[in-house]
């Protein structure tokens, strides 16, 4: 970049008196010398500016280069991690379909082992009640038929006292007592006959 300044400017100063020559040649020489130091200024002029500009340029646009380029590192760096970012989310969203997965096919699981210990749970409670109404009507069938025992009990005795009084006369009476008093009288001949 100063190299193109410097060509510039000795250029100029080359080509500009021999421009200034062909187009004055009529003109006077302080007019012409006053030409050429107005020249000579604009040459001073242009080269302490292109110095200036050459000196501070390169750097200039040498931190300039540097600081896009470092912007554009940064932005390929951001850039890739945003991916890196965009692609760990993606991974987390398709592992989180697996997670979800796996969680509703271990709930599935879960129920279904809780309907099951339910049922079994049941069938245990039915089993016990049936095992209880069953303890209960043999209990009720046992006490009916002690009960009916002694109902039947009770009939044949109220029956046998029924017809024992029919069949009762006071001749049979009289025999009975009799042989009761014999018995208690000898007591040898009934121990003998049983």
């Amino acid at each position: 970049m100063i190299r193109l300044i410097a060509l510039l400017t000795v250029g100029l100063a080359a080509f500009a008196p021999a421009g200034l020559a062909q187009e004055e040649k009529g003109a006077s020489f302080a007019e012409r010398h006053e030409e050429g130091l107005k020249w000579a200024n604009f040459m001073v002029l242009a080269a302490g500016l292109g110095y200036l500009i050459g000196k501070n340029a390169g750097p200039l646009f040498d931190a300039r280069s540097r600081k896009i380029r470092r912007a554009m590192i940064e932005a390929s760096d951001a850039r890739k991690e945003a991916e890196a970012r965009a692609a760990e989310v993606d991974q987390r969203l398709a592992n989180l379909e697996a997670e979800i997965a796996a969680l509703r096919e271990e709930s599935q699981k879960e129920a279904q082992a809780e309907t099951e210990r339910l049922a079994r749970q049941t069938e245990g409670e039915i089993a016990k009640i049936q095992a209880h109404a069953e303890q209960e009507i043999a209990a009720a069938g046992k006490a009916a038929r002690m009960e009916l025992r002694r109902y039947s009990a009770h009939l044949a005795v109220g029956l046998a006292e029924g017809k024992i009084r029919a069949r009762m006369t006071p001749e049979a009476e009289d025999a009975l007592v009799e042989s009761f008093v014999r018995d208690l009288e000898h007591p040898s001949s009934r121990a003998q006959t049983t």
